[in-house]
């Protein structure tokens, strides 16, 4: 039995349509219908395709084609990024000593940060930028800085376990857990005269607290019991602009202070909060070349900073000076009605630290140097 193909003549199917998708139509029913195994059928049908497409309007067939290539790309892109892990806070707390979290920073291992990486070429770069320094300005008045950074690794392994700083030692400076206020006099009566002026601004912030958990700006610290939350104005040399719009009275204050520490990355203002039953684990600071400054802004009962083994309690519109490159440790055992301990930290230069040496260090310890 010979299959004969039933269709109506040449002329009626080469006739123009009305619109390009009723030819198209037209075309599929007729493939439908008059089905032939012949070889005269299907070269009718391949002309008759090939007629249909180029009925079809540019346009049309132009957006098909671009929608074609989008979707390629987008399939091609979802199949090479990688899954996303998203993590609360307590995760990444709980977490924090696998991922070698100390204080809440994440050491970041990278060969370009001296700020957070220990290796064996620190000595190197430091010495290179030094070296740079000197041949851009002066060898005059590098002298301890030299002898620092050759013998670095002596100083830093053969100190006492009372004071090791982590990044960098400057030889020859007087070694004292606490300063007198007279070491910073005008930093210090600056910052207290402003007390209400800053206290004002944390608790303009603080209020946010009452909406979520951790507003923006505010970072979460690791402790080993209760809440330490920190609010950066100045990190590790680094205004953080946002921040600082938050508090732009506060801001403009640190740009009075002679002595405030803001062009290398030893360098951090922040408002720094400890919840009622916080303890903030014994560390070391990266360095002796800074004095650390707390005024405090609410301090609760029992609550102590202890610099060296030698305890000190804050005092409201006081400033407290210390240096944290000995070990040391705070917390607040006062009761929950109490509230939390505040202070407003900022990182002053050593008073022994000359004036050549600040703008060296400013140029060797630069941010992202």
């Amino acid at each position: 039995m010979v299959w004969v193909l039933l269709r109506t003549t040449r002329t009626d199917r080469r006739a123009p349509l009305r619109a390009p998708t009723t030819r198209c139509t037209t075309m599929s029913l007729e493939w439908l219908m008059d089905w032939s195994w012949s070889l005269d059928g299907l070269r009718d049908f391949i002309a008759t395709g090939i007629q249909s497409f180029r009925d079809c309007d540019a346009t049309a067939l132009a957006a098909v084609a671009c929608l074609l290539v989008l979707f390629v790309w987008y399939c091609y892109h979802v199949g090479r990024e990688q899954p996303r892990a998203y993590a609360t806070v307590n995760a990444l707390m709980q977490s924090a000593e696998a991922n070698g979290m100390q204080n809440g920073y994440v050491y970041c291992h990278s060969p370009e940060c001296v700020r957070c990486t220990h290796h064996d070429g620190l000595n190197q770069k430091l010495y290179h930028n030094l070296q740079e320094y000197a041949k851009r300005y002066s060898w005059s008045g590098m002298g301890r800085i030299h002898k620092g950074i050759r013998e670095q690794g002596r100083y830093l392994n053969s100190r006492p376990s009372i004071q090791k700083p982590e990044v960098f030692f400057l030889p020859d400076l007087p070694t004292m857990p606490y300063f007198a206020r007279d070491a910073q006099k005008h930093d210090v009566e600056l910052l207290e005269r402003n007390f209400q002026t800053i206290l004002c601004e944390f608790e303009t912030l603080y209020k946010a607290f009452s909406n979520c958990s951790l507003p923006q700006g505010w970072k979460m610290n690791s402790t080993p019991s209760g809440e330490w939350f920190t609010f950066y104005l100045v990190n590790q040399g680094m205004c953080v602009p946002r921040n600082c719009r938050r508090c732009p009275r506060t801001y403009r204050l640190l740009g009075s202070l002679r002595t405030c520490i803001g062009n290398n990355v030893f360098g951090n203002a922040c408002i720094s909060v400890l919840s009622p039953g916080t303890v903030i684990a014994e560390h070391y600071g990266p360095t002796n070349i800074r004095i650390r400054c707390h005024l405090g802004l609410k301090t609760p009962s029992n609550c102590e900073l202890v610099v060296g083994g030698e305890p000190q309690c804050w005092a409201e519109g006081r400033c407290l000076l210390f240096d944290d490159s000995f070990l040391h440790t705070a917390f607040h055992e006062g009761a929950p009605e109490e509230g939390p301990r505040v202070v407003f930290m900022v990182d002053l230069w050593h008073p022994n630290v000359a004036a050549a040496e600040r703008q060296a260090l400013d140029f060797i310890f630069a941010p992202g140097r």
